[in-house]
């Protein structure tokens, strides 16, 4: 395995063509051979799209902080097919067994000890003594991982700090040139990222996310939900991510001129996440309509209004203050 000093950071700003590829046998196919290749792969999860490297291959780890333009201090993600191969790089007590019995495949994230022997790229753990692990539910995401034969490291496909992406257009438009593939999935159907849970001497929510922390709660008990230090420990934590262009203001029970709504229930508005207020519908279109947002608001301000802080609403809420915050 190489470290980070044995290698010079690949550049993003040489263009390459970005196959769009269908997600069968032959799309498969294609994508491994890329991924063995070192190359870049985005691809859907029940999530978002991930944008896949070999995990254990410090050169296309390299190229996913590349393309994305993401600080190499912030960790990524290691998706894995099974159990044997998550065991293979996180050690997994008690609880980690029974959460991943529990709650895998599908939208979860344990931090767990970095196993010895792991393999896995010193830049997947930006030099920590542990590892995000995470199964996805995806059936093309669990088919491309197992065919490729090990973990893929896997942030959201998109460029840094920009909204995350729910359709293989969405990749197209922030990636295209800087990547070698996409498999087009369609839509994500959670469409926010895993909730990430932190297995220390305590069970941290490091992020909500895909699944509720009420429904992860009545399994566990209450989580300890602690403030993020200056370096993040988990993926998700930056203060700013997942900015539009234009600015966004929260919790808008008005709309003021020259803003574009964004809507939750009864109520006018340019665009609605769930007309019903159903926040499970809310939380599949809130990164897709963020990004028809910003294209309709072309630089003025975005208007959300208020969505309720309870179960998949805390995820949304997250994800809307980090875009709305300063930058």
């Amino acid at each position: 395995m190489q470290t980070p000093e044995s290698f010079s950071a690949p550049s993003a700003d040489a263009p390459e063509r970005t196959e769009l590829l269908a997600p069968d046998a032959g799309g498969l196919a294609r994508a491994v051979d890329l991924l063995r290749q070192g190359r870049l792969v985005a691809f859907p999860t029940e999530t978002v799209y991930g944008l896949g490297g070999d995990a254990r291959d410090s050169l296309a780890v390299a190229r996913i902080y590349a393309a994305k333009g993401r600080p190499r201090f912030n960790p990524l993600i290691a998706h894995v097919s099974d159990m044997e191969m998550a065991r293979g790089l996180g050690v997994f007590d008690a609880r980690a067994e029974a959460l991943a019995a529990r709650f895998w495949p599908g939208p979860l994230t344990l931090v767990l000890p970095l196993a010895q022997g792991s393999g896995l790229s010193d830049l997947v753990t930006a030099d920590l003594p542990t590892v995000a692990l995470r199964m996805p539910a995806h059936p093309v995401a669990r088919a491309l991982i197992a065919a490729f034969g090990g973990p893929l490291a896997a942030p959201s496909a998109n460029p840094s700090g920009r909204v995350s992406p729910t359709r293989a257009a969405h990749v197209m438009a922030g990636l295209s040139g800087r990547i070698a593939a996409v498999i087009d999935g369609g839509p994500c159907a959670v469409g926010v990222e895993s909730t990430i849970l932190g297995l220390f001497d305590e069970t941290e929510l490091l992020r909500p996310g895909g699944i509720a922390a009420e429904e992860i709660e009545a399994f566990t008990g209450p989580l300890v939900r602690p403030g993020h230090g200056p370096r993040p420990n988990a993926p998700g934590q930056l203060a700013s991510h997942y900015a539009t262009l234009a600015p966004i203001r929260l919790n808008a029970s008005d709309t003021r001129p020259g803003e574009v709504r964004l809507g939750f229930g009864a109520g006018a508005a340019d665009l609605n996440l769930s007309p019903q207020a159903d926040l499970v519908e809310a939380a599949a279109n809130l990164f897709h309509l963020l990004h028809e947002a910003d294209r309709i608001a072309q630089g003025r301000p975005i208007a959300v209004a208020p969505i309720p802080d309870t179960g998949l609403g805390r995820a949304i809420n997250d994800r809307l203050r980090r875009a709305a915050a300063p930058r």
